[in-house]
């Protein structure tokens, strides 16, 4: 019996089911679900985007974007991608995101330099 001003809590503890057996409630692993490319289609996917994006046809620069990816991932494979499952996808095949330097194609170097030499030491003082 609790004592006065307590409360009696009732736990109890099921049991698994019969079928279930010794491990019956074990991790099965990660959730989520399962790639759709077998380990040699990554193998192949890893190959193409290591050849670039020209040799697939997209001359006009030299970075794969998750569109272009997946558009790839299509032609090679048939399977169809969102693109945040072809970002998971690339991440689980190593492949990281890369930010690219943005400077404009007038950049004047030698300018740069004597600016900084002679403008910046003056505004420093």
């Amino acid at each position: 019996m609790p004592a006065a001003g307590e409360h009696e809590v009732g736990l109890s503890v099921a049991a698994a089911p019969a079928g279930w057996g010794i491990g019956g409630l074990a991790s099965k692993g990660a959730g989520g679900a399962v790639c759709r490319l077998s380990p040699g289609q990554l193998a192949r996917l890893r190959a193409a985007l290591d050849k670039g994006p020209a040799v697939h046809g997209w001359a006009e620069d030299q970075r794969w974007t998750l569109q272009r990816v997946t558009t790839l991932i299509g032609r090679l494979f048939h399977v169809r991608y969102s693109l945040r499952g072809t970002s998971y996808l690339l991440h689980r095949i190593g492949f990281t995101p890369q930010v690219p330097a943005h400077r404009a194609a007038e950049r004047d170097e030698a300018a740069i330099a004597a600016w900084r030499e002679v403008t910046w030491v003056k505004l420093r003082g």
